[in-house]
């Protein structure tokens, strides 16, 4: 569906791709007839009904941490690119899962299932708990890492565009012993992979320290995990 044109800017027919969902700005230009209209990640507002307490909260730091997103539809070729950062095409299959931060994530089909889960509980790893309470216990892990409490996770089937830093690096995962990832440097993991953020260091010994020296992501399972070449926050 999205076709790389160079390291920096990839092409897309979005009548074949059945409608694009794209970061807004980051349209270069496009041919055809093509319409766009804001985009709601489901998840990325605050909970219906909820306005006050730790779920209201946990909802305002949803939408804090994603991206406002443009959905493309009709018939023509958008071309897209984003500060000049480096993109790379996933092409997903069924059965498989891509978790990817919404600041790191340019464009995806519009027909794959995208929802937000709590970075303590992507892949069940992290120790954090489930529901908005283990949400809420990797809020410490995720200032001292620099990621957000939230990732964005897409499955079906359809193609989405990660953006980096300096290019990527795809890293297997799959043999006996973890990938282990700086989770500054960290992009996306795609397939069956489980990720879980472990302290490398004790609390008072990482006071000061970088995110990479003070925690670590630990990457299992089955799969892939993107790495950018830098440590930059996009």
């Amino acid at each position: 569906m999205f076709e790389k044109v160079n390291g920096k800017v990839v092409k897309v027919n979005v009548g074949m791709a059945g409608g694009v969902v794209a970061r807004t700005g980051a349209m270069l230009f496009y041919t055809g007839q093509v319409s766009f209209a804001p985009h709601q990640i489901p998840g990325g507002q605050s909970m219906p009904g909820v306005g006050g307490g730790l779920m209201g909260m946990a909802g305002r730091m949803m939408a804090g941490e994603h991206e406002r997103t443009m959905l493309a539809q009709g018939n023509g070729e958008v071309h897209y690119g984003l500060a000049g950062l480096e993109v790379h095409v996933v092409q997903m299959q069924p059965g498989a899962t891509l978790r990817v931060e919404a600041s790191r994530l340019l464009a995806n089909s519009a027909g794959l299932q995208s929802s937000i889960v709590s970075v303590m509980s992507s892949g069940g790893g992290g120790g954090g708990g489930g529901g908005i309470m283990g949400a809420l216990r990797g809020a410490a892990a995720g200032a001292l890492t620099g990621q957000g409490m939230f990732t964005t996770q897409l499955s079906g089937q359809g193609s989405a565009v990660l953006l980096a830093h300096g290019g990527f690096l795809e890293l297997q995962v799959g043999g006996p012993n973890p990938i282990v990832v700086d989770p500054q440097a960290f992009v996306a993991a795609y397939g069956n992979v489980q990720t879980e953020l472990k302290s490398a260091l004790s609390w008072r010994d990482a006071v000061g320290r970088g995110a990479g020296e003070a925690m670590q992501l630990h990457c299992v399972g089955q799969g892939v995990v993107y790495v950018q070449a830098s440590e930059e926050k996009l």
